[in-house]
């Protein structure tokens, strides 16, 4: 069975952040282990202000296709 692969940009599309950040927000939160307002304060120090709740929300968003696109891989 052939595997299916999204572009980059449809995962993103209806993000109003760039795909940049949000990427390095879920890395943050999924490599290490820190809490979402870890997360947020490390974001904070980079210069990128995002809320926790912000980084919870692309998460759970992002996490389905991430395991998706692991397993089809």
């Amino acid at each position: 069975m052939d595997s299916v692969t999204f572009p980059d940009e449809n995962l993103f599309r209806y993000f109003k952040t760039s795909p940049e950040i949000i990427r390095l927000a879920v890395m943050m939160y999924v490599r290490f282990p820190l809490l979402l307002r870890q997360a947020e304060d490390l974001l904070y120090e980079r210069g990128i202000d995002i809320s926790y709740e912000t980084v919870r929300a692309w998460w759970n968003r992002l996490a389905a296709l991430a395991e998706w696109r692991q397993i089809s891989a």
